[in-house]
């Protein structure tokens, strides 16, 4: 019984200092936001009275990913947090790829007139278009619950990345000035991203445009200024009108999976001589044949390959994951031509923690290879790296990471 009373005991001293911690990060918080924060706005045009209706009654929100309170140090969290950072295959599950689709067509039906006059414009396919928009709000219709001052003043105050969030703080607050948004508080997702299309502020800044002529851009109601947003933001990106995202293919053993990354690009018709065909059967198209393409394979040899063109990479200015750029791609081309499922199918990778990966990661660097940076993360320096790697030590090339390198690695 004694030792029951005092592991109470401690457990009450425990958490009545955690609450103490927690209620001194918050004073420091507000300090922060009157000394920091305020400042910088101010000089961007926002008045007192936005800065005080912005954060009326916030507080930190100590829910979210990649917090570092003052006096901690960041730690690299074992599991994913976003799904383009796990197993490939997942993240085409039958359910997302299905719905993105059939409410796409739908979509294309109802802003048809819209969706031409933007892809005439900006040269940026209405297919396109329609994915990005069912993949980051699943058309206007998954609700955004969170304030977007609390998300985006927590990562600002005390995340990994808080200059990064700090910026994007003073663009939300400018928006507010300029009572861009609906009235009422400015809502965005975990991450800070705002409206249907889910811009960071800044990008709301840079790229929001009038899509029904109403002299405003109204990311948060309107489709058609929704629509006219991402084309504009892809237009702005450097999209190549005329020519198409990618193409699923075969690559036979004799060419390496090592060859993959946009900075190993060659001609269409290079890679069609060596060996690369399209799984469809059909020829690649004659008008991309002289124009770059290049080998991606974002499970290496564990599953679909891609001959990917310039604006694939473009569609990663959008969201920097592969496997996003890729779903979007690929439900484009589900909504306009009614392609199937990707032919080659996702072998069982990706269940390794991120810091097993980032552990072999050092490994290779220390051996001399370009891994893009120890994050845990397989992006195509990892992947090619590790195919690099095994074709050195006479190993069969796959060009992902498993679990049996952690220790061969090291050797």
């Amino acid at each position: 019984m004694r030792w029951i009373v005092l592991a109470l005991s401690l457990w009450c001293l425990s958490t009545s200092a955690y609450a103490q911690d927690r209620a001194a990060v918050e004073r420091q918080f507000q300090v922060w936001l009157n000394e920091t924060v305020w400042p910088r706005a101010r000089a961007k045009g926002v008045s007192r009275k936005t800065m005080k209706q912005a954060f009326d009654g916030v507080t930190l929100n100590w829910k979210l990913p990649d917090l570092v309170p003052p006096g901690q140090k960041a730690e690299t969290p074992k599991q994913q947090k976003q799904a383009e950072f796990g197993s490939p295959g997942r993240y085409f599950n039958a359910g997302s790829v299905q719905g993105a689709t059939a409410t796409g067509r739908q979509m294309a039906r109802r802003h048809a007139t819209t969706l031409a006059r933007v892809e005439a414009e900006t040269g940026v396919p209405g297919r396109i278009i329609l994915a990005i928009w069912g993949r980051e709000s699943g058309y206007g219709q998954v609700p955004i619950r969170h304030n977007a001052f609390q998300v985006l003043g927590t990562k600002g105050f005390m995340s990994t990345r808080s200059d990064y969030f700090t910026e994007e703080l003073i663009a939300a607050l400018q928006i507010a000035e300029a009572r861009h948004a609906p009235s009422g508080t400015l809502k965005s997702s975990w991450a800070g991203a705002l409206g249907q299309p889910q811009f960071m502020p800044s990008n709301f800044l840079t790229y929001a445009a009038d899509g029904n002529g109403d002299g405003r851009s109204d990311i948060w109601v309107s489709p058609e200024d929704t629509i006219a947003s991402i084309g504009n933001f892809l237009s702005q990106h450097g999209w190549i009108a005329g020519r198409d995202w990618g193409f699923e293919v075969t690559v036979p053993p004799s060419v390496s999976c090592a060859l993959e990354g946009p900075d190993q690009g060659k001609p269409i018709r290079d890679w069609v001589a060596m060996g690369v065909t399209r799984v469809s059967g059909k020829p690649f198209p004659k008008h991309e044949l002289p124009g770059e393409g290049f080998l991606m394979m974002p499970a290496g040899r564990n599953g679909p390959a891609f001959i990917v063109t310039p604006n694939f990479y473009v569609l990663k200015d959008y969201n920097k994951s592969d496997l996003y750029a890729l779903f979007v791609g690929h439900v484009g081309d589900r909504i306009q031509y009614g392609v199937g499922d990707f032919s080659a199918r996702w072998g069982k990778v990706g269940s390794l923690y991120r810091s097993d990966v980032a552990a072999m990661q050092r490994a290779l660097e220390r051996q001399g290879h370009d891994v893009g940076g120890a994050d845990g993360l397989p992006g195509f320096k990892t992947r090619r790296s590790i195919g690099r790697w095994q074709q050195a030590t006479g190993r069969t090339p796959t060009c992902f990471p498993e679990a049996s390198m952690k220790s061969t690695l090291n050797q």
